[in-house]
């Protein structure tokens, strides 16, 4: 899929803002991809490069973190088949985003499985979405409505 790329750390601005960079604070560094990510349409003659990256979800509308205020978790798990967690091939990171707008950022390691929360404040609507990269694949994104 086309989409603006932070040139420093490779953030995707879903919401096409060019200004400063949300991660890495740089300013004016965006540039236009064709290939930015992948989303779930996109399609590999193998299929399982898909199921090993394609982010999926688990949307729990009453939070185990802080409960009695209505918080609602997103768990998000890369790959049907997890992702591997190797040094030589690992997911490096986890964007998510509400309708376009950059809420979080986790850094992964090869020691991490591929996989983390985000807590979301309760009444929260939209689409929660999610770009994963992976060290020798690339990006890939996912969405879920909430």
């Amino acid at each position: 899929m086309k989409g603006l790329i932070c040139k420093i750390c490779g953030y995707v601005a879903l919401d096409g803002n060019k200004g400063q960079c949300p991660v890495c604070y740089a300013k004016n560094v965006f540039e236009e991809k064709e290939d930015a990510y992948k989303s779930p349409d996109f399609k590999v003659a193998s299929g399982e490069s898909e199921k090993k990256h394609m982010p999926s979800f688990t949307v729990i509308q009453e939070c185990g973190l802080i409960p009695g205020i209505g918080c609602i978790d997103v768990h998000v798990k890369i790959g049907e088949i997890l992702h591997p967690a190797l040094p030589e091939h690992h997911i490096t990171e986890i964007a998510f985003y509400v309708d376009n707008k950059f809420i979080s950022n986790v850094m992964l390691t090869a020691d991490i499985n591929p996989a983390t929360v985000v807590h979301l404040k309760g009444g929260t609507k939209g689409k929660v979405q999610v770009i994963e990269n992976c060290n020798l694949h690339g990006k890939w994104y996912n969405e879920v409505e909430i």
